[in-house]
């Protein structure tokens, strides 16, 4: 057992209530707490039935879409828009924030702007992708990979550009320069960085889907929320709102095992 383990260990022994609840059913303390609220409030009459219904109404609706196969449709189809659109703005970002973090004249070159860029509200992309992309699905991945770009290409370049110099100088000394240098020194010691970048603009994806799928939509979570605003399902609407949610900690879960894993590995 290492250091840091036997370290644990002995907390863990003197903190009663990690020896009680293991660290992941902590974890689930809060969203109960959240939920019994919810159901206290809905039951108060603070809020009409029309502004917050409890949660067993929202489950019901789960359980009504579910039967007629509507609800996986608009699950597949988001979590498609989203994953492709991540795919491409990370794989944007990764590059565009190799170049700025390993080439500082590049930096100056490109970074103003693209920082500028960023400050740009999702929906304001809205009406640009229309008018250049038409109302297919493109402009709906492209919103999602630009939301998806952003935080990829901020975390890459600024952990590529802090890489310790002292470790650049042992590749060199070791005969290392150019792609080589960059791939079995910069990038290895970049790696958490990388990694974290690539769970943000996970993230950012999924918050840009909804601006996504405003864009002349007929299936998705997204579309399903505006569509229950306007045709008065409270019930639909909460319970798109919780399906982002999961989907979005479900997909972040995944990437941060492959993180683990990853990490365990260098």
């Amino acid at each position: 057992m290492s250091l840091a383990e036997k370290v644990r260990a002995a907390v863990d022994q003197e903190n009663p209530v990690r020896r009680r609840f293991p660290r992941g059913a902590i974890g689930v303390l809060l969203p109960l707490l959240l939920l019994g609220g919810w159901q206290l409030l809905a039951a108060s009459g603070v809020y009409s039935a029309a502004q917050l219904l409890p949660p067993g109404e929202v489950a019901a609706a789960f359980g009504e879409l579910a039967g007629r196969g509507e609800l996986w449709h608009h699950v597949a189809i988001s979590t498609q828009r989203v994953l492709i659109g991540f795919a491409a703005g990370a794989a944007l970002g990764l590059a565009l924030g190799a170049l700025v973090g390993l080439y500082p004249t590049i930096k100056a070159a490109i970074s103003p702007t693209i920082q500028a860029l960023r400050a740009v509200p999702s929906l304001a992309w809205v009406p640009l992708l229309l008018l250049w992309l038409g109302i297919g699905e493109t402009p709906k991945i492209v919103l999602v990979a630009i939301g998806a770009f952003f935080p990829v290409y901020t975390t890459v370049s600024a952990a590529l550009a802090h890489v310790d110099p002292h470790l650049v100088e042992v590749g060199h000394a070791y005969g290392r320069s150019g792609l080589r240098l960059v791939a079995t020194v910069l990038f290895p010691a970049a790696t958490p960085g990388i990694l974290s970048g690539l769970r943000l603009g996970l993230a950012q994806g999924w918050l840009f889907l909804v601006a996504a799928e405003l864009i002349a939509s007929s299936m998705g979570l997204g579309f399903l929320l505006i569509d229950s605003q306007n045709t008065g399902r409270t019930d639909v609407m909460l319970l798109a709102i919780v399906l982002l949610a999961a989907l979005g900690k479900l997909s972040d879960t995944v990437l941060g095992l492959a993180e683990k894993r990853l990490l365990a590995l260098r």
